[in-house]
Parts: structure tokens; C-alpha cells; sequence
């Protein structure tokens, strides 16, 4: 990506990947716990900070894969700290025996990070409405209700590790700008499960259909706004722990790869070929990440929003506390 690369603020662009935002850190002293690293950016997110010295635990719901990353990434870097455990962020059950087995395990925790996305049946584009094993609408259950829970989960831990190793502890959450696509009211709290929709016409005839769309940015909005949230929460009580949200950008691999017109070759291959000019690639898109986890210029920020290794700003939904706590709140409820 090479279309939009000036620099921020920060020093750093959208061109730049998770190895240049990190040179020269050393983060040996850390642990953390990254989901979603069994592929993409999340493997990379793992990768460049296992390289930075981070004992990283990847959380993810397919052990196999999980293996094989762990088993390139110390291929690549053989002193690598990198072990996988793992995790369904859609299942309540899962991450309630993945936070008792972390904890269990003695470990401290300073980095939290919530790299996965659950976009539409993991890639599937525009599929139809799907609950939960908890009987929650799945996008939202697995982006926003998993992270949340596991978030409660360890956070004695992460606050506990900040005493006693002096060292801030930081959440990242990885949401995206699709919140800036979500429902009329943000979050349909009364309506999360509600397969019928948004109303639509057809012909002259009002219809309900589900949007896996707008159900997908409801839950990055919810990601901003947990973060948000969480953030206060932790600022009242004086705890050393920041949380942060962020957008990762849009990344070209396998984009758009289960619409009919993008399997035609010469099709796929002008795909191809903008993406590579306009898109980021996996290094490029965990950068963000990884600068918001390890970067000096981050200490001390909580409760921000970051594009492209940069601040930046949410809507203003993204930014309404009251619908921060009420969304908190409702979490709290679905949870117990």
C-alpha cells in the first residue's frame, strides 16, 4: 500500500507494518495474551511481538492452526516464548475455562489483545442471521460479548501484574471504521436478537430483512465503546491499565473472496492488483496493533481511538459515555 502513506503525528503511516512501529523495542519483560492468531493479522500481531521478546499466549478456537503458528513463528525466531491455547470467543463456556486455565497457570498478564474479527460467519460475506451457543446474535456474541467477559475475567490479573512489575498493562481492542455503519440508535439493546432487522422496500411493500452489515458495526461500535468504558472504570480506581480501540485498516488478502464475480480469473486478478495499491497488507494491518500495545508514545493513553498507528476519532456514538455504561450494563446482564 502505497496510495496514502504520509506520516502522522506518531512518525508512522498507513504504509507502515508492525516491525517498523516496534524496531527497537524490547518487550521481553511482558506477557500477553492475543486472540485470533491463528491467521492474519492476529498471526502477525503474535509473530512480531513473540519477536520483540513477548511471551505470547494465542488464544484460538482452531488448535491445529494455532500449532502451526506457533511452530512458523519459532521457526522464523527460535528463542520465540509463544505457546497456544485454546479459545471460542462465541462460546461463554469456552472463555470462561480459557480465563480459569490462564489464571491457574500463574502467569502474569500486561497485554491484552483482542484481535479477532468475526465478520459475517468468519469471512462469509452477507450471510444470514446466526445465533450464538449462548443464543446470542453470533456477531455480536463473538466481537464484542467474549472479549468483554474474558476482559472481567483477567483483569484482577493484569492489575495485579501492573503493581507488582511496574509496568502499565494495556487492552487493545481491534474494531474497525465499520462502526461508522451500525444501526439508527447504536446498539439495538432491545432488539439484539432480533432476526427480522432493519425495514427495507421492496417494490412498495416494507419488508424486514437481517443486515449482517450494519449487525457487524454495531458490534466494532460496541468494541469503541467498551474500551471506552473500561477505561473509566480503570482511570476511577487508579489501576495502571490502560484500553484502548483501534482500526486496523483494510486489508487485501482474501477480500471479498466468496463473491460469485471475484472467482472469474481475469476479475480476481484486477482485485488483485488495486488491492495491492489501495489495501494493506497483513504487515501493514497488524501495525496498529502492535504500536498501540508496545510503543512508548502510547503510555499513559487510555480510552482513545487509533487509525493507522495514529489517534483518531469514533462517531459520536463511538463517543457517548451514557451509551458506554448503558452497553456495559446490558453486558453485564447477557454475562451472568
Amino acid at each position: 500500500m502505497w496510495l496514502f502513506k504520509k506520516n502522522g503525528p506518531s512518525g508512522f503511516s498507513s504504509s507502515s507494518t508492525a516491525e517498523q512501529v516496534t524496531s527497537g523495542i524490547d518487550a521481553s519483560s511482558l506477557t500477553a495474551i492475543v486472540t485470533g492468531a491463528s491467521s492474519g493479522i492476529g498471526a502477525e500481531t503474535a509473530r512480531v511481538l513473540a519477536v520483540r521478546g513477548v511471551n505470547v499466549v494465542m488464544g484460538v478456537r482452531n488448535m491445529d492452526s494455532g500449532k502451526k503458528v506457533r511452530e512458523e513463528i519459532v521457526k522464523q525466531a527460535p528463542s520465540a516464548k509463544v505457546d497456544a491455547m485454546e479459545l471460542d470467543l462465541s462460546s461463554l463456556a469456552s472463555v470462561r475455562k480459557f480465563a480459569s486455565a490462564f489464571n491457574s497457570s500463574g502467569r502474569r498478564l500486561n497485554l491484552l489483545m483482542y484481535v479477532q474479527h468475526h465478520y459475517n460467519n468468519a469471512g462469509v460475506m452477507a450471510t444470514p442471521f446466526t445465533l450464538s451457543k449462548d443464543k446470542i446474535e453470533l456477531q455480536f456474541a463473538t466481537n464484542h460479548l467474549g472479549h468483554f467477559l474474558l476482559t472481567n475475567l483477567l483483569l484482577e490479573n493484569m492489575k495485579k501484574t501492573a503493581v507488582e512489575s511496574k509496568k502499565e498493562g494495556r487492552i487493545v481492542v481491534v474494531a474497525s471504521e465499520a462502526h461508522r455503519a451500525t444501526y439508527p440508535n447504536g446498539i439495538r439493546f432491545d432488539k439484539i436478537n432480533d432476526k427480522s432487522g432493519v425495514k427495507k422496500k421492496f417494490l412498495v411493500l416494507p419488508v424486514y430483512r437481517y443486515s449482517s452489515y450494519l449487525a457487524y458495526g454495531q458490534s466494532k461500535l460496541a468494541n469503541i465503546l467498551h474500551a471506552k468504558e473500561l477505561s473509566r472504570r480503570l482511570k476511577e480506581e487508579g489501576a495502571n491499565v490502560t484500553a484502548n480501540s483501534l482500526h486496523p485498516g483494510v486489508i487485501a488478502t482474501n477480500l471479498f473472496r466468496h463473491m460469485t464475480l471475484i472467482s472469474v480469473p481475469v476479475v480476481s486478478g484486477v482485485i488483485e492488483a488495486v488491492g495491492k495499491l489501495a489495501f494493506k497488507n497483513v504487515e501493514q494491518g497488524a501495525a496498529t496493533t502492535c504500536y498501540v500495545a508496545l510503543h512508548p508514545q502510547v503510555k499513559g493513553i487510555s480510552g482513545e481511538y487509533f487509525s493507522d498507528s495514529n489517534l483518531s476519532k469514533p462517531t459520536s456514538f463511538g463517543q457517548d459515555a451514557a451509551l458506554g455504561k448503558k452497553l456495559w450494563d446490558f453486558s453485564m446482564e447477557l454475562v451472568k
